[in-house]
């Protein structure tokens, strides 16, 4: 499989934009300091999308119309056209100067069927669809993009945003702004709401009081060794899930549902010894869990962990419903006490030169798993209709998940789930219970 770059350009916000230093939150600081590779992969439509009225450009996924409206996107997400850099202290910045985003266009020998049809996230798969840089650090770009024409028709768009500038959904806001100015949406009706830059809300107190301890942001548990892992992306159809969540309580979610199942594959697959111990790290969104919530177009990272751990043979032998459970009051119990705390405790442990945990080297005991169901992934239509698919172009270590929606609601949902080779077999027998 061959791709071939033919324009790269950096495309600057179409109107003037704040120029300033932006401050980041110690949750942002918290996070991999590396760019976030999706792609989006669009077949060609059974029927041609008329132009809309304004349109700049022609043809399917015509670059110069995808520019344009990249431009005008950039006037309300202006971080996105900055640099990272370093403030006072030493402390990580993003400086808003307006040099723009990173825009390429390349031409691919193969089929989008070919790829597509039986996705493996993985390095190479980065490498021919989304832009690279060599490292995260200052002063590099804070967002790139690259729309790659198949062979026989199809585009595959990939993007890189950094991720100290947003979490998920700050992304997939910005997606949203960006295809709906391409449609020829005007800016308040493509943006909704104008996404929110003031990330002092999130400011540690002073001075910092952490109520609790949270061991998930300490590298102690991220002591494991670089394993060689493949990613998969295995389908849980409604009749699975909806099998699943019959042996959970009432109101408990498909995230904990589906993550409890997915624990206990990994445990069996990998073999784990019943009276060790096995972790889960969990992520929660903290806009509506704080007092006063954060607003709901917050663009930055509000996502905050937490851990459950506890003994492997407890995770095997009890009900699947008892394990759902634990996992959903995790996430329950994030509140506004448990957020204050932990950006207190990032602020203590950076004031002792204290580096929060933020790769994914965990050891073979524990998991990771990161929901973006209910987020708008699949709403990115610029004009020739929605994606047919999405998703992380590489995951970056060994027990971590996504769990995601598919394009159609109705075929349920997605794991992409990275493992050691060694161990597939044996987890995707369980997992489909066969």
């Amino acid at each position: 499989m061959k791709v071939d770059v033919v324009e790269t350009t950096l495309v600057a916000p179409s109107e003037d934009t704040p120029r300033r230093e932006l401050w980041l939150s110690n949750l942002d600081l918290a996070v991999p300091r590396t760019h976030t590779p999706l792609v989006y992969y669009y077949p060609v439509p059974a029927t041609p999308a008329p132009e809309p009225a304004g349109a700049v450009g022609e043809g399917f996924f015509a670059p110069e119309r995808l520019k344009a409206a990249l431009a005008r996107a950039l006037v309300p997400f202006y971080p996105l056209a900055g640099r990272l850099g370093v403030g006072e202290g030493g402390r990580l910045q993003i400086d808003c100067n307006g040099e723009g985003a990173l825009f390429v266009v390349a031409r691919a020998d193969f089929a989008g069927e070919e790829l597509f049809q039986d996705y493996e996230p993985s390095p190479e798969t980065r490498r021919m669809f989304v832009p690279f840089v060599p490292s995260g650090e200052p002063p590099c770009i804070m967002a790139m993009f690259q729309v790659t024409f198949l062979k026989g028709g199809g585009v595959v768009l990939g993007t890189g945003i950094h991720h100290v500038t947003m979490d998920g959904m700050g992304a997939f806001h910005f997606i949203q702004t960006w295809t709906g100015l391409a449609r020829g949406l005007d800016a308040a009706e493509a943006c909704g709401s104008l996404p929110f830059h003031d990330r002092t809300l999130l400011r540690a107190r002073s001075p910092p009081t952490p109520a609790f301890d949270h061991p998930v942001y300490s590298l102690a548990l991220l002591n494991g060794c670089p394993r060689p892992f493949v990613t998969r992306v295995y389908s849980v159809a409604p009749k699975l899930l909806a099998d699943l969540k019959s042996h959970c309580a009432p109101g408990v979610s498909t995230y904990c549902a589906v993550t409890a199942h997915l624990w206990r594959c990994m445990c069996v697959a990998r073999g784990l010894a019943p009276a060790s111990d096995t972790r889960l790290r969990v992520p929660a969104n903290i806009r509506h869990r704080l007092r006063p919530p954060l607003p709901r177009s917050y663009f930055g990272n509000a996502i905050v962990r937490d851990l459950v751990t506890t003994r492997v043979e407890d995770v095997l032998a009890r009900p699947l419903g008892f394990v759902a459970q634990a996992i959903k009051d995790a996430v329950d119990r994030v509140d506004d006490v448990y957020v204050r705390s932990v950006v207190d405790y990032l602020e203590v442990e950076s004031e002792k030169g204290s580096q929060a945990a933020r790769g994914q080297l965990m050891p073979e005991s524990d998991l990771w798993v990161v929901s973006w169901l209910g987020m708008p992934m699949y709403d990115a239509d610029f004009g020739w209709g929605t994606p047919r698919f999405v998703a992380p172009a590489q995951m970056f270590g060994s027990g971590t998940a996504y769990v995601t929606q598919r394009a159609d609601m109705d075929e349920g949902v997605a794991v992409l789930f990275g493992l050691e080779p060694e161990y597939l077999q044996c987890f995707e027998k369980v997992f489909y219970r066969e």
